[in-house]
């Protein structure tokens, strides 16, 4: 299909509502190629890039697809990491915003029962880690009966990190007669082997991601003795002056010393890697996307799930030792149609895995010298003053979609045995409110949350004072997050 316009497709008003405000503007290649198969039900193996523009690919037929009506999941995604969990539970929400599709990320590190309790109300979609979601079945807290739609997401990823086990045994559980999507950065044995043994003649999609790596990311590589390795970040820094940077580390210790170094050198800086707290990490994610710092340290699993259009540069300060993990680091630059930088340091007895990496993306990495004193002096005052400036925040695409929208807590919940239809039949007793204009309801035990949409939150707040719910009086304020 030529098209390159989301009304192009056969997709509801809701969801082309939502996409403006995220500011997808036209579909990517990879969506371009996966949304009119996945509308047909077609079951669908896709080799595509992280920073492709996947989630989208799947996450807009998902929502397109789903039933209002039913409460039981109708799609699942597993993915390889807490972090992508949360993003792409994020971007299916949002994506759903006005056809009220409620999502739910299962993973570890988080209380079971607060997990369970949301899988108990409406829920359209279930995102989550293979551990925990087959712990939610096997304790029969996540209904499988409905599922329709069953994700893998960055698949060679989730059998690197351990988990074919989890995911057949997860995969014999969901209903046969479903469609399935794997989305892949790479195409090893064991996914092939996935592929045939639990998919329906499924379409296969390739993305030219060489072409992209290339096209897009500017890489090279400087060779450099273990010990020389930190001096030499600082040099490339310097004479680079990223705007925003991720720099790898094949270790969480390597993590602590790089970090601890660099904020001896007055870095913007913060860290990420496996050995932290999800609270932490998730925070440290959200204070990179937003910008308030330019440089994270981190390892590969703790960096899985980042999602920013403009990391300007990727540095190898370790190489990885897994020729797939390089295509995942570098393809966390030059992301939605901008330009990177992946930089690699090799040191001397690393060149059998730079020959492997090589091999793997089908073209050599340049070799460059290391800055010398004098770029780096000449280079030395603008680096120096875009540290001392505050780097400037990014928008969150998020925030256009929602800007329409109030979230409303009210301080009574499934304890005084009200339903999502009792606030409905009030809310839209209120003249002007219909039920288009009522978004997500979340009923917890004592409290419940709604999202008012269309701009009628005010309205609505105002008016609910003076309401009662099943002859209930609640408090109503605007929710604090």
């Amino acid at each position: 299909m030529d098209s390159k316009n989301f009304k192009d497709y056969k997709i509801s008003e809701p969801i082309l509502k939502a996409l403006e405000g995220l500011g997808y503007k036209e579909p990517t290649e990879v969506q371009e190629k996966v949304i009119p198969v996945a509308l047909r039900k077609t079951d669908i193996a896709v080799k595509s890039q992280t920073g492709s523009g996947k989630t989208a690919a799947f996450g807009i037929p998902i929502c397109e697809m789903v039933e209002w009506e039913e409460n039981k999941p109708q799609a699942l995604v597993l993915t390889p990491t807490r972090e992508l969990a949360d993003q792409v539970k994020e971007d299916i929400t949002n994506i759903g915003r006005f056809k009220r599709i409620k999502a739910a990320a299962v993973y570890g590190k988080q209380p079971f029962a607060y997990q369970q309790a949301e899988l108990k109300q409406k829920c359209h979609v279930v995102v989550g880690t293979p551990g925990r979601v087959l712990d939610h079945i096997e304790r029969g807290t996540l209904k499988l009966d409905r599922i329709e739609f069953l994700v893998l997401d960055e698949a060679d990823e989730m059998l690197n990190m351990g988990f074919i086990e989890q995911v057949e045994a997860i995969i014999n559980k969901v209903p046969k007669q479903r469609m399935t999507m794997l989305f892949s950065a790479t195409l090893p044995e064991n996914v092939e082997k996935l592929q045939q043994k639990y998919m329906n003649q499924p379409e296969h999609i390739e993305i030219a991601s060489s072409e992209t790596m290339k096209s897009q990311i500017e890489h090279y590589l400087i060779r450099v003795a273990e010990k020389q390795k930190f001096a030499l970040l600082r040099d490339v820094t310097i004479v680079e002056n990223p705007d925003s940077c991720i720099i790898f580390c094949r270790t969480k210790d390597n993590v602590d010393f790089v970090m601890e170094q660099l904020e001896k050198h007055y870095y913007t800086c913060d860290k990420l890697h496996g050995g932290m707290v999800q609270e932490d990490r998730f925070a440290v994610m959200n204070d990179f996307k937003r910008g308030e710092f330019r440089y994270l340290v981190a390892t590969d699993v703790a960096a899985r799930g980042i999602d920013i259009d403009s990391i300007s540069h990727v540095i190898n300060y370790d190489i990885p030792l897994e020729k797939e993990s390089y295509v995942h680091r570098a393809g966390r630059t030059g992301r939605a149609g901008k330009t990177g930088k992946a930089i690699s340091f090799v040191t001397p007895h690393e060149d059998k895995f730079l020959a492997e990496i090589e091999d793997y993306i089908n073209f050599e990495i340049p070799e460059k010298t290391a800055p010398s004193a004098g770029e780096v002096n000449a280079a030395e005052e603008a680096f120096t003053e875009k540290l001392e400036s505050r780097p400037q925040l990014k928008r969150n695409k998020n925030e256009q979609v929602n800007k329409d929208i109030m979230k409303l807590y009210f301080n009574g919940g499934k304890k005084k045995k009200l339903r999502a239809f009792d606030f409905v039949g009030t809310l839209t007793s209120i003249p002007g409110v219909t039920a288009e204009d009522i978004g997500i309801i979340k009923i917890q035990d004592t409290v419940t949350y709604i999202d008012i949409l269309n701009g009628k939150g005010p309205m609505v707040l105002k008016e609910m004072k003076n309401k009662t719910i099943k002859g209930k009086t609640l408090k109503v304020h605007k929710a604090k997050k």
